[in-house]
């Protein structure tokens, strides 16, 4: 069984090394990674960006860094280089440091910064066993349509919590109130490193549970999902082991459910805890 999980792992971890990447700093420190044509189209603005034998850095004053980041990765946008989505992400050289900017969340994976989301199990334990709410994710979504996804799951804007934005997500995704969703744990994170068409996505995933009571139904808010379906989580983890309809990073935060839930033998689950968590500091 380890070995069938853990090839989710690998699929989200496929970046041996760096190589072929320039450095990205901000303020002496690195914070992420550009390919060698993104470099080459930062040459073109060279009031903000200056290039030297580490790499290439942001070269503004603090309080100029996240306006000089909007105003030149619309550009980038528009030259192929990522898309605007209109949400601000905040800019760290380490996963729980200080933040040095802000950078448009469609341009995150184009700098390799790292991005920070949350991720909800919704559980519902029954007297047969426990069970898991699956979001079936709509099918004109630009990334892993229609398959299945949690309950709740989204990006962490900036200037916000974890657990802010897990009570936002809950609430726009599956009509949770704040009272019931603001009573989920937080278990732990996941993380990796996967260079994909986006660029390179160096992603930290804050897993929570919320223990939802028989009877009570999500209802989609948004179009985020087409529907919600409970699961048995032994079916769940059959899905998951099997086949390739869960989308990516949701199979991590699954297999990391059924390792604390007691689903994995401890000698598989051994071998898969460290490698959960091989992203960013």
């Amino acid at each position: 069984m380890a070995s069938m999980l853990m090839r989710h792992v690998h699929a989200c971890n496929n970046v041996p090394s760096p190589a072929g990447l320039l450095a990205f700093r901000i303020g002496g420190a690195q914070v992420g990674w550009v390919s060698p044509e993104l470099a080459q189209a930062l040459t073109f603005h060279p009031e903000a960006f200056h290039f030297d034998a580490q790499g290439v850095a942001l070269a503004v004053r603090a309080p100029l860094r996240s306006d000089t980041l909007a105003r030149i990765g619309a550009k980038l946008a528009r030259q192929g280089f990522g898309r605007v989505r209109g949400e601000a992400f905040d800019v760290r050289a380490a996963a729980e440091g200080p933040v040095v900017a802000t950078l448009d969340r469609g341009l995150v994976p184009q700098f390799g910064v790292i991005g920070h989301g949350v991720h909800l199990n919704g559980l519902v334990r029954r007297a047969d066993g426990l069970h898991v709410w699956v979001g079936i994710r709509a099918r004109d979504k630009a990334v892993a349509p229609g398959q299945l996804d949690n309950l709740v799951a989204g990006g962490i804007p900036a200037g916000h919590s974890p657990e802010q934005t897990l009570v936002k997500e809950a609430a726009e995704e599956a009509s949770i109130p704040a009272k019931l969703a603001s009573q989920a744990r937080r278990v732990g994170r996941v993380s990796y490193i996967l260079r994909n068409e986006e660029g390179l996505r160096r992603d930290v995933l804050h897993c929570f549970d919320l223990d939802l009571p028989e009877g009570w139904e999500p209802a989609p808010n948004d179009d985020e999902v087409e529907r919600f379906e409970l699961w048995p989580a032994a079916r769940l983890l059959a899905e998951v082991r099997e086949r390739d309809t869960v989308k990516f990073n949701v199979n991590l935060v699954l297999v990391d459910l059924f390792i604390r839930e007691g689903l994995v033998p401890e000698g598989e689950a051994a071998a898969l805890r460290p490698a959960l968590d091989q992203g960013p500091d």
